[in-house]
């Protein structure tokens, strides 16, 4: 089935009285839930014949903020200069597997020495620090993906 017919479906569900509907074609089901006053989460499930579905239509519930998980928040900053990265990609902490990493906790570091590299769109980046210091917290494990702005060492 593709996505025109589903949005059709969809679009017909949602402007008619009909709370649900379920259709068969070929080797697929598909079956659509019209979400009550509530705030719900709607789901479209795509499946073969004869398969149990997986995954129910559940009620959002609302999420108070408690102001517990502030406190935390702040004990976690991290005291020292922040070297954040400066694109998305994966982070490597050496030039090759098996090679040694390029900086380690409690190593002294010049402005302009590789801290790192991430890899994006098949191109390595050295990431070099922009301070000098030692090297406090490695906050990103070898291979692990990074954000843009998301904090990869302290340096003190």
């Amino acid at each position: 089935m593709d996505l025109r017919k589903l949005k059709t479906l969809i679009d017909l569900v949602a402007e008619s009285d009909i709370a649900e509907l379920e259709v068969t074609e070929g080797e697929s089901k598909v079956r659509i839930v019209k979400s009550s006053a509530m705030p719900q989460n709607q789901v479209v499930m795509m499946q073969p014949q004869g398969m149990q579905p997986q995954y129910q239509q559940h009620a959002a519930a609302p999420v108070a903020a408690a102001p517990v998980a502030s406190v935390p928040a702040a004990a976690a900053e991290p005291t020292g200069h922040v070297v954040k990265s400066p694109m998305v990609g994966t982070f490597y902490r050496s030039s090759a597997p098996g090679a040694a990493a390029f900086v380690e906790v409690g190593q002294s570091i010049k402005e302009g020495d590789t801290l790192c590299i991430i890899e994006a769109m098949k191109l390595l980046n050295e990431i070099d620090a922009d301070v000098s210091g030692v090297v406090t917290q490695i906050l990103v494990e070898n291979g692990q993906p990074v954000e843009f702005g998301q904090p990869l060492f302290v340096i003190g």
